[in-house]
Parts: C-alpha cells; sequence; structure tokens
C-alpha cells in the first residue's frame, strides 16, 4: 500500500479488518515502510519503523508479537531482538530505537500519523 501524506493529520492506511490478531502488515507511509500491528492481548494497534537496524532489512511486519512485564514487543523475525511497540526501544541493546507512528481505527480505518 502507497499512502503519502504531507501534513501532520491523519492518513487512511486501510481496513481495519485488513489487519489480523497478533500479527503484522506492512505499509509505505510518507515513503517509509511502517509494520503495523493489532495484539489480540490488549486490543491495541501499534506502529513501527519496519527497518530491522541489526538485520539491516525492512522484516519487522514479519515478526512475533510477545509481552513481558507489561511491555508489548515485536520480536525480530532475523535476530530475535525484541523492539517495544509504544516506545520504540530495543529490550535487548540500548544502541537502536525504532520510529514509532500514532496509529488509531476510526470508521473502520486504520489511520496513521507522524509521532510529534
Amino acid at each position: 500500500m502507497d499512502i503519502t501524506s504531507t501534513n501532520t493529520s491523519w492518513t487512511n492506511i486501510c481496513a481495519a479488518n485488513d489487519l489480523t490478531p497478533d500479527a503484522g502488515i506492512c505499509a509505505l507511509f510518507n515513503e517509509q515502510q511502517v509494520a503495523i500491528f493489532l495484539c489480540q492481548q490488549n486490543n491495541s494497534v501499534y506502529a513501527v519503523a519496519n527497518f530491522d537496524p541489526f538485520g539491516g532489512a525492512n522484516v519487522l511486519s514479519r515478526g512475533i508479537i510477545g509481552s513481558t512485564q507489561d511491555i508489548t514487543y515485536v520480536a525480530s523475525p532475523l535476530y530475535k531482538q525484541r523492539f517495544n511497540l509504544v516506545t520504540g526501544e530495543c529490550l535487548d541493546s540500548d544502541e537502536h530505537q525504532l520510529k514509532t507512528f500514532n496509529v488509531r481505527i476510526e470508521n473502520e480505518q486504520v489511520q496513521l500519523k507522524e509521532a510529534s
């Protein structure tokens, strides 16, 4: 999906029913690949950069959702580093952090906007 927005308003990315619980999808937003996840455990939607800084590839949308100590994360499918889906922080190394995006479901549409 190629969605480009030049302002800070919400942008429709896909239909809410395109999301699969506890799995990711990838979308292009403002010329960036974004991994979007619907977490069934807490019924929340998250959006982070799709680029895995350890593996050097756009693969995080294929990662595994999990949680530890009340932190919901995605584990990279390559080297298994875990990234906090709220903050983007790597739980296994202080040297890397993912960009996060504001995400919501409005009128049955998944919407994104740049985080401030």
